[in-house]
């Protein structure tokens, strides 16, 4: 299967990984030798409550036997997006209450681009430097990392890049500006929180001027970072909430929500301002639904900043520099970059599944599902900690 994976499927990178999967359930993936492997990335922070969690795969399993795709986004009233958004919208705060369902993070990235253009009448658009937002072009035109997007070029125009983390570069933001799009915590870049009061700021201007805020919370939102969104955390309500990875546990799905004006923005002048095909599908929608009711329901989330701190108890090491990030979103900071590959490399040998950042070479990933145990992450760290012992520079 390895051969043909390497010729028939494209790749990402020259060598990647290839464990071969036989299947997967709670916290562990097994090989096709049988062999468990204890994830600490969770499918890069989408899998939220683990491989196959029951009641996903029981209300997909119903949902794939009642109807699966019907019409294109938008023009039947399907049941579990319906439904689905009305519970979102109920743990949202105003203005925040009608969602627009897509297949990805970077397609609801597109999505909230051209609303808050199409809403504003404006066309600059401000982001941070080393943002990751995605890889379609306009998602990679507002992702600030040069040797990803020369290749790449031309990209959409009228971009401009401020520092996160960084109020004196805000005079930045003017009435020329549709929208700064921010990660709520950078992710490719390290796992990087906003210091007391950035977001707040960033807020404030973008009233003064009139220019939207949009928030990528792909990664922290669903709970990963110990509330339900990560702008809980910071006193800053956005405009436009983007989401997507841990949305469904697993399936491919993404999400942009904003007040019911702003979406109907794209209702018309245009008509079809946005479309999918497969944005809203129901099996999707039915595990998103599923998901959002376990985490809601269950002290999943709030149970997220304890595994966090036993994290930061057992994960005490001179190669370790320091440990970033929020609840299970975590990024440990390494020495040197080859201490990170090696780290991740040896790993993956003795069972435990670890993960770069896009952006730091001296990271690595910790971003288990929410529903590891404290077992679990005790068994994992001391895996982890012995690999990092032995490694010799």
């Amino acid at each position: 299967m390895k051969k043909d994976f390497l010729t028939y499927q494209a790749q990402t990178t020259p060598h990647p990984l290839a464990l071969e999967i036989s299947h997967a359930k709670g916290s562990y993936i097994y090989d096709t030798d049988g062999k468990a492997h204890l994830d600490f990335v969770a499918g890069v922070s989408a899998c939220s409550l683990g491989h196959c969690h029951p009641k996903v795969v029981d209300a997909i399993q119903k949902q794939a036997e009642t109807y699966m795709h019907v019409m294109v986004y938008g023009e039947y009233i399907q049941e579990p997006a319906v439904a689905y958004t009305k519970l979102l919208a109920s743990f949202l705060p105003a203005p925040l209450e009608t969602t627009y369902l897509v297949n990805s993070g970077t397609e609801a990235i597109e999505g909230a681009l051209k609303l808050a253009r199409r809403h504003t009448g404006r066309t600059e658009l401000i982001a941070a430097r080393r943002a990751y937002h995605g890889n379609t072009l306009g998602s990679l035109s507002v992702t600030d990392y040069e040797v990803r997007k020369s290749v790449f070029r031309p990209l959409i125009p009228d971009v401009r890049f401020i520092h996160f983390n960084a109020p004196i570069s805000l005079s930045a933001i003017t009435e020329k500006t549709a929208a700064v799009i921010l990660e709520t915590i950078q992710g490719g870049a390290g796992f990087i929180e906003p210091k007391a009061g950035y977001l707040r700021k960033v807020r404030e201007r973008c009233d003064e001027v009139g220019a939207l805020l949009i928030l990528d919370e792909i990664q922290p939102g669903f709970g990963r970072t110990g509330k339900l969104f990560a702008f809980e955390h910071y006193d800053c309500i956005p405009d436009i909430l983007v989401m997507g990875k841990g949305m469904a546990s697993g399936l491919p799905v993404g999400a942009f929500t904003a007040s019911k004006v702003m979406m109907e923005s794209l209702q018309d002048r245009p008509k079809l301002g946005h479309i999918t095909t497969f944005g809203g599908n129901p099996v999707v929608a039915a595990a998103s639904l599923a998901t959002l009711g376990v985490l809601t329901e269950t002290k999943l989330i709030a149970e997220t900043l304890e595994k966090e701190k036993r994290f930061r108890q057992l994960l005490k090491h001179e190669h370790i520099k320091e440990i970033r990030g929020k609840g299970l979103m975590l990024a440990l900071i390494l020495k040197t970059p080859e201490m990170a590959n090696y780290l991740v490399l040896e790993c993956a040998n003795q069972g435990l599944i670890l993960f770069w950042l896009l952006f730091e070479p001296k990271a690595v990933r910790i971003s288990p599902p929410l529903t590891i145990s404290m077992g679990e992450i005790e068994k994992g760290c001391r895996l982890l900690l012995e690999v990092l012992t032995k490694y010799k520079q």
